[in-house]
């Protein structure tokens, strides 16, 4: 198992929660998405690590943005 953490920018509500889990979840190997909506961090759980352009262009898809730090 590999597990990895992101800030994701512009999620203001459960729907874009909803949003961001779905479209990560789609990832293949994904087992689990947690996502908190007040700190807006992103905890991706997979059965092997997962690229982060996968999962930057997850949640873009979604409609919001990767924070690179």
């Amino acid at each position: 198992m590999s597990s990895a953490t992101y800030t994701v920018s512009g999620m203001t509500c459960g729907h874009c929660v909803g949003s961001v889990k779905s479209e990560v979840g789609k990832i293949a190997g994904v087992t689990d998405v947690d996502v908190d909506l007040a700190t807006g961090k992103v905890t991706v759980t997979a059965d092997e690590p997962i690229e982060q352009a996968r999962v930057r262009d997850a949640v873009e898809e979604a409609g919001y943005e990767l924070v690179y730090a």
